[in-house]
């Protein structure tokens, strides 16, 4: 009999919607044609691919001559800070695909509260009169923590304003990584007030390598890759029509289970959590208490080797991740708990529990029955407290 395995690392990768696979399928065999072709069935591939972005825009409240598709978050967030040779500004918890780009251009890299956050009020003291861009995720990818994105985005429209007013007619414009965030949060473009807005496919039951920048009207960017022109020149290369159906039926889905799901993954977070810290009066908990995806359960046990632990539970056939994918694979201490402050031993003690559409009552009860008896034998071993 195969044994179940408890998933808990939904922020990492998610399984494709059965629907989305069906939606792309076609794509890669009887209507494979290049959308840049001259023939009939050409033409309508491009059809149904403009149809797609149009789709995948109008859950964001955009449209989608406003979006240039692209091979996932990564290019997507490169294009945008990229995209403008000025001054930049970012905070210390972002992730590094942001950080490393803008530490590479001698950028501000601001601090941040325990919680992982930032205010408006330190983005506007940042800001230089030749600051170009300043990049703010919406949802933290290892805590979970929400910035205050709206806030921030109101001061950086007033702080472009009072420039212009001074004749100064350097762009200024607020970039939003919502990757993690998309498929929970109900993000409007134009209430959320932000320039430009990077989405993944891979984050919310859709294609992997498939992503996504809304790039306001108006604004001017340097493209990155050049070729054949394609995206209004900002994104050269043959166009991924599967898997820009597959991202725009992923985007549709998200949207219709997004209340109904939050709901019941918070509650499902809340019952982890309170079994775990009620068992281990030591553990603590990332991320603020409110302004958090209803995903995402960031413990720290003190003292435990939190690599083993992620070891052991697998042997156990449950999956946890100590951090972001990307940052577990750099083999070095995740940057945004350094960000927060943790200290070295709780930072080592930390697992991120991320839960999703495959995530039930049976399961959140199998894996913390496990996650406690894995963390009393570490404890047992090493003689830790907890």
């Amino acid at each position: 009999m195969v044994s179940s395995v408890y998933y808990f690392d939904y922020a990492a990768a998610t399984p494709v919607d059965e629907r989305v696979f069906a939606a792309m399928k076609p794509y890669f065999s009887e209507h494979f044609y290049n959308p840049s072709s001259p023939y009939a069935q050409a033409v309508e591939v491009r059809r149904e691919y403009e149809t797609a972005k149009q789709m995948l825009a109008h859950t964001i409240g955009a449209t989608g001559d406003e979006l240039v598709m692209t091979a996932g978050a990564t290019e997507s967030i490169n294009l945008a800070i990229g995209g403008f040779s000025g001054h930049k500004i970012t905070t210390a918890a972002e992730h590094a695909s942001v950080l490393r780009v803008i530490e590479a251009d001698g950028g501000t890299i601001l601090p941040v509260n325990k919680h992982g956050q930032v205010t408006a009020g330190q983005v506007d003291s940042a800001i230089q009169e030749d600051t170009e861009l300043v990049s703010v995720a919406l949802a933290n990818h290892e805590i979970g923590s929400i910035q205050p994105v709206r806030e921030i985005a109101a001061m950086v429209a007033t702080k472009r304003a009072e420039r212009l007013s001074r004749g100064n007619r350097t762009p200024l414009v607020l970039h939003c990584d919502a990757s993690q965030g998309f498929g929970l949060i109900d993000i409007h473009v134009g209430r959320l007030g932000v320039d430009l807005l990077t989405l993944n496919a891979a984050k919310i039951y859709g294609p992997k390598q498939v992503g996504a920048l809304w790039i306001r009207p108006g604004i001017i960017i340097t493209p990155r890759i050049v070729g054949g022109g394609q995206e209004a020149g900002l994104r050269s290369g043959t166009e991924n029509v599967a898997g820009t159906i597959g991202f725009a039926e992923a985007a549709r889905i998200a949207a219709d289970k997004r209340a109904g799901e939050t709901k019941r993954l918070g509650a499902l977070r809340d019952t982890l959590e309170r079994t775990l810290t009620s068992r281990f009066s030591t553990a603590i908990l990332s991320g603020h208490p409110r302004h958090r995806l209803a995903n995402f359960c960031h413990i720290s046990f003190p003292g435990i080797d939190a690599e083993r632990l992620v070891f052991i539970l697998e042997m156990d056939n449950v999956l946890v991740a100590t951090g972001s994918a990307c940052a577990a694979n750099s083999g070095t201490r995740s940057s945004v708990l350094t960000a927060i402050g943790l200290a070295d031993d709780v930072a080592d003690g930390s697992i991120r529990l991320t839960l999703g559409r495959g995530t039930t009552d049976a399961s959140v009860a199998a894996a913390t029955e496990r996650i406690i008896a894995a963390v009393e034998r570490e404890a047992t071993r090493t003689g830790v407290q907890l």
